[in-house]
């Protein structure tokens, strides 16, 4: 039998799945197949098994704005999320094992992403921990949701070899894609000389695949984090 006019099947996507209200769980992968789990609710009863939990699993949420999944496809490859029953979702820094409450209210957690976007903001315990003559920017690995970025300090002056500086960031970031072909902003724009980084930024490091546009600081930056930095787009 002929296969033209067939859909191709949806591919499956690798999600890490946490549970409500435990910030010491440390998340167990589940893979959604569209072909193994024909509903939503089906996979939801395999979410239920392989983490555990105390009760049905009856919604999924991001862990950072709280969204909540409504469908299978509503799921992205490689994102973590939270299982919950029907009660709300409980806000802890599942990310990072043993994390405590997000605390505050919505006044205070506007003021607090206030301060992550000012470009006024500092931290100055960690700019007294720093080494004089030296600055530093954080780096993601393309498309990896379950890695918290690694510090790159180098000089001020001279400039740094951009070779030099790629083999560096090959090195530190461990791509599964393979070396470190170029560095890039949040935005996703390349950065092409030492010149162009900025102290205090976040960076992605990407290997010859293209650049993923994932929420690489909401998901792992954590909130009450001591230094905010500015986000560069």
């Amino acid at each position: 039998m002929s296969s033209r006019g067939l859909a191709p099947a949806p591919p499956a996507k690798t999600v890490v799945v946490y549970r409500n209200g435990d910030p010491f769980f440390p998340g167990r992968k589940v893979v959604a197949n569209p072909r193994r789990f024909p509903t939503f609710e089906a996979f939801l009863n395999e979410v239920t098994e392989s983490i555990r939990a105390p009760r049905a699993v009856r919604n999924l949420y991001t862990p950072g704005r709280g969204r909540r999944v409504a469908e299978l496809g509503d799921l992205r490859d490689g994102c973590p999320y939270v299982a919950a029953g029907f009660e709300k979702l409980k806000k802890l820094d599942y990310l990072h094992h043993g994390g405590r409450e997000l605390r505050g209210t919505r006044k205070s957690e506007g003021l607090e992403r206030l301060a992550f976007f000012s470009p006024f903001h500092s931290c100055r315990n960690a700019a007294s921990s720093r080494a004089p003559g030296r600055f530093y920017r954080s780096v993601f690995r393309n498309g990896d949701l379950l890695s918290p970025p690694f510090p790159l300090p180098l000089s001020r002056s001279p400039s740094p070899q951009w070779d030099a500086l790629l083999a560096t960031l090959s090195e530190k970031a461990d791509l599964r894609s393979g070396a470190v072909n170029k560095l890039c902003r949040l935005d996703g724009t390349r950065v092409s000389a030492g010149e162009e980084l900025v102290d205090g930024r976040y960076y992605v490091a990407v290997g010859p695949e293209e650049y993923k546009n994932l929420p690489y600081v909401e998901l792992l930056v954590p909130r009450d984090a001591a230094c905010r930095t500015l986000r560069y787009v």
